[in-house]
């Protein structure tokens, strides 16, 4: 008996000895995790959501985005450096920065914008970490603006669509009630109604209060100045994807955006201002017409003192918002910032962020349909919308690129140094020399 106690005794300090002793093996052989740090550009821009009333900008979104992921993630240590940027600085911070230790890892942004840094070859495809699920809950039509021979690019985040908002108040004031539409229906008024609209708002406005925005002292809103250019029908582009403003439609156009100086319609020198000076006025009730998408959350809770309506022409315009991620060299953040943009589209939480605005996700739009402002007045106006942008390669991102470019020529002509046919001509000199260097450059992330 003595001896099987022995026996047992010396096998069970055995066993929790060799117990111990794996314990502290597995531990020793558990490697560190990898540090990686990834850093994230986005522009400032006003974000509207319904689920979550701190998320009021997309930095708001991105910051909460990182904080979940960097908690949830376990193949790095992962560390998110988040840097915002004004519009106007997006040469500076995203093209400028390439090959550099500022350049980003993820862009988060429009598509306006983002499209051109596609053709520069360090754009990854997404397409591996594109589930059926995630393809499906999204229209196709956003998809195809995603993707450059059938791979897909850019990720769709939300959507934002482009039209014109008016102060009724100050139409009431100059007697022009008769314009007015239903509730929030975005409206469609003819060259003629715009015309008398715009000459009677000049002539009956107090003073140091204008009729409607215009301004080219940047590129900032350029592709709105855009839309207005088929005023008359015409298209800017040709049938085989390059510019033709010297389209008579175009030129008619011209002319009546340069007539608007002579009687009136704009703030004293506009060529001299920018988007976001109008925008000030707009918001201190000097200015009767703006810009307007469903970002611009400010005017959400007095909404019913406005009227929408698309621009002259009964154009529309729009563009997702989403991301793209980078190559550096680094094969590691590659995957990581992957990882955490498939995060978001697989976390309900972070995905339903996007509900305020229009989300591309379709059982989140679906979700949150009565709570997301004129839903259903922008679907209505989809058949309005156009492709102002035709996936032109070098739109933004150089020198010589379309934006680089555009306003300059709209300055001259609000200026009065350049006429109509004159504009029409260096615009499209210019703005297809920016093509031609693009299509010439591009190549494609291997």
């Amino acid at each position: 008996m003595k001896l099987m106690k022995k026996k047992t005794r010396f096998t069970l300090l055995t066993t929790i000895l060799s117990v111990i002793l794996l314990s502290g093996c597995s531990n020793a052989a558990q490697p560190e995790k990898e540090a990686v740090t990834l850093l994230i550009k986005v522009p400032v821009q006003e974000m509207n959501c319904v689920t979550n009333a701190e998320i009021d900008c997309s930095e708001a979104f991105l910051r909460k985005a990182g904080e979940a992921f960097t908690a949830w993630y376990d193949k790095a240590d992962v560390t998110i450096n988040l840097q915002v940027f004004a519009f106007t600085d997006e040469k500076a911070a995203v093209p400028d920065c390439f090959d550099t230790e500022e350049a980003a890892d993820i862009l988060y942004e429009g598509y306006f914008n983002m499209a051109s840094y596609i053709h520069t070859g360090r754009v990854v495809p997404l397409d591996d970490i594109i589930t059926e699920e995630m393809r499906s809950d999204i229209d196709d039509s956003m998809w195809q603006m995603s993707m450059i021979d059938g791979k897909t690019y850019m990720m769709p985040y939300l959507n934002l669509q482009n039209i014109l908002i008016y102060n009724k108040a100050l139409f009431r004031e100059c007697g022009l009630e008769q314009y007015f539409g239903e509730g929030r229906e975005i409206q469609n008024w003819t060259i003629g109604e715009w015309t008398d609209i715009l000459d009677t708002l000049a002539a009956r406005l107090p003073e140091n209060i204008y009729p409607m925005m215009m301004y080219a002292g940047n590129n900032q809103g350029d592709t709105h100045t855009m839309s207005r250019l088929r005023a008359f029908g015409g298209n800017p582009f040709d049938e085989n994807g390059n510019f033709d403003f010297e389209d008579e439609k175009i030129i008619q156009a011209l002319a009546w955006m340069q007539e608007g100086v002579e009687r009136g319609w704009y703030p004293p020198h506009a060529e001299n201002l920018e988007m976001k000076n109008c925008s000030e006025l707009f918001s201190n009730q000097q200015l009767a017409i703006y810009n307007f998408n469903n970002a611009n959350t400010t005017l959400y809770h007095d909404i019913g003192q406005y009227g929408f309506v698309n621009y002259p022409g009964n154009v529309a315009t729009t563009f997702p918002t989403g991301f793209e991620v980078f190559d550096n060299g680094d094969e590691t953040k590659i995957q990581t910032a992957k990882d955490f943009i498939r995060f978001i589209y697989e976390t309900d939480e972070l995905l339903e962020l996007s509900a305020g605005t229009i989300p591309a996700s379709k059982r989140v739009t679906e979700k949150y349909a009565d709570r997301i402002v004129m839903l259903d007045e922008f679907s209505a106006n989809s058949e309005h919308v156009t492709d102002f942008m035709n996936n032109s390669p070098n739109w933004q991102g150089s020198d010589d690129s379309v934006r680089s470019v555009f306003w300059v020529h709209i300055y001259d002509l609000l200026q009065g140094t350049a006429t109509p046919e004159e504009c029409a001509a260096a615009l499209n000199a210019d703005c297809n020399a920016a093509l031609e260097a693009g299509r010439r450059n591009s190549r494609l992330h291997e």
